[in-house]
């Protein structure tokens, strides 16, 4: 060894050195990831270390020389430390022999893990127009047994690739000469060729990296082997978000013009293959767009073939709301929406920038229907969450526009502008009297994508939950529609959603639609499933919403109207009854409608008495008991109504409700004693219905049922059972402790009749049956009971203790 230079020993103890410190860290107690970062920091200085050590040649040469020569061979290591070229020469010697031997050995083992190839094929690619021959050659050198490695792991997808795309053959080993792959179109194309797509993804991203460098020469080599290679390869990228978001982050930081220049190629290029990911990525971006998003957009809007895509892709964003976070988990997925979800105001701006490319404008028309309502829902939503804020434009609003010039809606556009449609848009007060006049403006100007328009209404109509500001909106459309272009009534098909809206979720729709139903009242009878759509109104008589009840009523009283007979006494007793429990909602306007409308129906069907009969009576009880009302409409309904129900039933007039005051006890006297005379066997039912009204919150409702309750006792007190009246009992116990003094006394008044029956009640079936033959055989007239009147003062009433029942004292 005597041409051993020290420095050869200094270098050889420093890598044992480091060999052993390795191994220790392996078998010490050092967390994982530190344990690995250091092992990482010493394998690197290794190899710098390896790559300045001289060749054993030069050492022999350096050994025979003069003391001179010593000097020069110090000045030889200073000098291979420092040129750059020398060590990539050397490292590219080192990484051909490595890949040599792996190509032979991959011949033999076909499956062989090499995730490093696409790395390493991106700074092959670089030195392969390097312009030193040397590193050239040792380069092109390493690439050929780079993707002879590449083709043994791949053989059968670049097969198909080439039957697929028609690419350059299957490369052999002779192929490869350096002036070969010193062309960056045959680099390209092979490399793309050769590598999987995880591995060409690699080789991509990491030629994006050198774009950015800070030597312009490495950049622009960069930069034309990665647009070359996605011109090939682009379909076989993948992490296509990763690469856009990387783009928009070096766009950011004011790259050069020519680097700008292509990273937005890249964008393009991507958009060809993957239009879906690219634009998603770029909703992501904060809302306002900033000019390297909208120079994104207006690079992925150049690729005019994906311009349907791209359109679907911004469609399927703007059917999310903004704010709103999906509820299903794989929408989460899908859309990738974040929880403040701005996405949809961020597609909006999209198709500001989008609609007015030439492209785009072509492809329009095939999704005008799609984006008119799509941007309608997106203009509520905005509108409703007060999105309009200085400074920032109301995107949806201006899609709008857009889209309407863009698709020879130009007189739309400024008819809508000369109404102040737009500015109602920007209000913070916002309703629907803009989606009515965008849709009454469409209409007017019979714009030529109607038909198609109307499908898609349609469509959206049937496809099932929505939200209930879509649904609105899509009413709002189609009755706009329907309107300017059919005569009521509606074909069938459509009948069909406006029957099923009535009965909508939302009471703006369910409101919508029975006013369009309530238009058609002049051809109901031209309807073909006109009792269908009667009942689905009576259905709206159970809605919680006073609105919709309310509009229900007038719906279906201005259709009665005009109903044929036949139909309409299939119906009337159904009807009639359901009229029933809304004589006693809550709501005074509702309350005294179905009042008016029950007597409306029996004056109808007088000719059907018959057959009312029965409803007729069992609506007895809350007409008589809500003339005691405190609104002067709902009085007023019920002696309209008390009237007609008289005269139906065939009773002695009764002038006790003619003017503007009445005597509740002799109305209710009146009442008992007709109904003994004509219909005494529905006391009992009477009597059930009346005990629902003593536990009421109002004090005039307390007060009336107990003394009608008394006076249907003593009149029909022979129908009843024991059973029954113990339950009577239990029933007016609780109105002993009411706050209100009138009704404790009316209260003990009527306790006072119960035992009066109960004692004449008799065990033996005999002689009950005798009793209640002889009550019909005589009838007794009822007189004046309680001489209640409604101006009674408290304070004139004697304080009376406080009675508890016995029920085994009173039979």
């Amino acid at each position: 060894m005597e041409h051993t230079a020290p420095r050869l020993w200094d270098a050889y103890i420093s890598i044992l050195s480091h060999q052993a410190m390795i191994l220790s860290i392996n078998s010490s107690f050092v967390d994982p990831l530190l344990q690995f970062e250091t092992q990482l920091e010493i394998i690197q200085s290794s190899f710098k270390m390896v790559f300045v050590i001289p060749s054993i040649e030069e050492m022999k040469e350096v050994g025979n020389s003069t003391e001179d020569d010593d000097e020069e061979l110090k000045e030889m290591i200073v000098w291979m430390s420092e040129d750059s070229s020398y060590l990539q020469e050397k490292v590219l010697v080192t990484i051909s022999k490595v890949l040599s031997f792996a190509s032979k050995k991959v011949k033999k083992y076909p499956s062989v893990d090499a995730p490093c190839l696409g790395l390493l094929a991106a700074e092959l690619s670089l030195l392969c127009s390097h312009k030193d021959p040397s590193i050239t050659q040792q380069a092109s050198l390493g690439m050929r047994h780079l993707l002879s490695i590449a083709h043994y792991q791949n053989v059968d997808t670049i097969k198909n690739a080439i039957e697929s795309y028609s690419f350059l053959p299957l490369p052999s080993d002779t192929e490869f000469l350096p002036n070969t792959l010193q062309d960056k179109t045959n680099i390209a194309q092979r490399v793309g060729q050769a590598l999987l797509p995880s591995l060409l993804t690699d080789f991509v991203w990491s030629l994006l990296m050198k774009v950015s460098a800070p030597s312009l020469t490495t950049a622009n080599e960069a930069a034309t082997i990665l647009i070359l290679t996605l011109e090939y390869h682009v379909y076989k990228v993948v992490m296509v978000s990763k690469i856009v978001d990387t783009i928009h982050m070096q766009l950011s930081e004011n790259s050069p013009h020519q680097m700008k220049s292509s990273m937005l190629r890249v964008i393009t290029l991507l958009t060809r293959t993957s239009p879906r990911k690219v634009i998603f990525q770029l909703m992501h971006y904060p809302v306002p767009a900033d000019n390297t998003v909208i120079l994104m957009l207006q690079a992925a809007g150049s690729e005019p073939h994906v311009a349907p895509q791209v359109l679907k892709t911004i469609l399927l964003i703007l059917k999310g709301k903004p704010g709103e976070t999906p509820g299903n988990l794989m929408d989460r997925r899908r859309c990738s929406i974040n929880t403040s979800n701005m996405m949809p105001v961020a597609a909006s701006h999209a198709l500001c920038t989008l609609l007015p490319v030439s492209s785009y404008k072509k492809v329009v028309a095939e999704f005008f229907p799609e984006l008119l309502m799509a941007l309608m829902f997106q203009l509520f939503y905005s509108s409703n969450m007060r999105l309009v804020t200085e400074g920032r434009h109301f995107y949806a609003r201006d899609a709008l526009r857009i889209l309407l010039n863009c698709s020879g809606l130009h007189a739309v556009e400024t008819a809508l502008k000369a109404k102040h449609c737009w500015d109602m848009f920007s209000q913070e007060l916002f309703d629907h009297h803009g989606v009515h006049l965008v849709a009454r403006t469409l209409s007017d100007y019979n714009f030529p994508q109607f038909p198609e328009t109307l499908h898609y209404l349609y469509k959206l109509s049937v496809e099932g939950p929505r939200r209930s500001e879509d649904r609105v909106i899509t009413v709002i459309f189609l009755t706009e529609f329907l309107n300017s272009f059919f005569k009521d009534p509606f074909p069938e098909e459509f009948l069909v959603l406006f029957r099923n809206w009535v009965n909508d979720s939302s009471p703006v729709v369910s409101k919508l639609s029975l006013q369009k139903i309530a238009s058609m009242a002049p051809v109901i009878n031209q309807i073909e499933n006109v009792c269908s759509l009667l009942l689905s109104i009576l259905n709206a008589f159970l809605s919680k919403d006073k609105t919709v009840v309310s509009q229900a009523l007038l719906t279906l009283r201005r259709l009665l109207g005009k109903l044929d007979k036949v139909t309409y006494s299939s119906l009337c007793t159904k009807i009639a009854s359901s009229y029933c429990p809304l004589m006693d909602h809550s709501n005074g306007g509702i309350r005294s409608m179905a009042i008016r409308h029950f007597g409306e129906l029996i004056k109808d069907m007088n000719q059907y008495r018959w057959m009312l009969n029965p409803v007729v009576l069992k609506g007895l009880v809350p007409l008589i008991l809500f003339l005691e009302d405190t609104e002067t409409r709902v009085v007023s309904a019920c002696k309209y109504t008390l009237a007609i129900c008289v005269s139906e039933l065939k009773w002695s007039p009764t002038f006790l409700l003619i003017g503007q005051s009445h005597n509740f006890e002799q109305v209710v006297l009146n009442f008992c004693n007709n109904l003994l005379i004509y219909h005494g066997n529905y006391i009992t039912d009477l009597i059930a219905d009346t005990l629902g009204f003593l536990g009421r919150s109002q004090v005039y409702l307390r007060r009336a049922s107990v003394i009608l309750i008394g006076y249907l006792a003593t009149l029909g007190g022979h129908l009843l059972l024991k059973d029954e009246l113990q339950v009577m009992f239990e029933a007016i116990e609780p109105l002993y402790r009411d706050k209100d003094p009138v009704i404790r006394e009316l209260a003990e008044t009527t306790y006072e009749l119960f035992k009066r029956v109960a004692h004449k009640l008799t065990s033996s079936s005999i002689k009950q049956s005798f009793q209640k033959m002889f009550n019909f055989i005589y009838i007794k007239k009822l007189n004046v009971l309680y001489h209640y009147t409604c101006a009674t003062s408290y304070s004139s009433i004697k304080k009376r203790p406080i009675v508890y029942v016995d029920y085994d004292n009173i039979w």
